[in-house]
């Protein structure tokens, strides 16, 4: 689903949750260049999801944390991103999986564009990228995130 303005959190979650959807991750198309190029991240090798493959920052919203909270956490945590207010583009997808623990989960995925700040990375990638926008397709991100890009893709065009 794709939105062309962010929707409030609280309707975001209650949605989810009318579908039973108890658990949520929060993911960001980062990007820079007007929307050129996206930051792609190389997951461990040894990583329980999805070793070794591409993906978005992105990461797991605890309990009691609101979705910009924890993706403004997960961007602090995975590529060094400074504390702050997250400038969101007007844009917002979603796509549910089932955790590497058989957890069913809602991923929300917003665009923030790149801060200028230098990217440094986790302990749990062991590589980034940026990668030119509109050549997603040959990325090794899994279906559902290049679903999402694609999306994003679109309501820039």
């Amino acid at each position: 689903m794709r939105f062309s303005e962010p929707k409030d959190e609280k309707e975001l979650i209650a949605l989810a949750r009318a579908e039973g959807i108890e658990r949520f991750s929060a993911g960001a198309i980062v990007h820079r260049n007007g929307g050129g190029e996206i930051l792609l991240l190389r997951r461990r090798d040894d990583d329980t999801s999805f070793p070794g493959a591409e993906s978005l920052p992105s990461g797991g919203v605890d309990p009691g944390e609101g979705l910009l909270e924890g993706l403004a956490r997960e961007l602090r945590e995975e590529i060094g991103r400074a504390p702050g207010t997250l400038p969101l583009d007007p844009f917002a997808t979603w796509f549910d999986y089932v955790s590497s623990n058989g957890i069913r989960k809602r991923q929300f995925t917003f665009a923030v564009p790149h801060d200028g700040t230098p990217v440094v990375l986790s302990e749990e990638h062991t590589d980034f990228r940026w990668f030119t926008a509109h050549r997603f397709g040959e990325s090794d991100l899994t279906p559902q995130v290049k679903a999402a890009v694609r999306k994003w893709i679109d309501s820039i065009s």
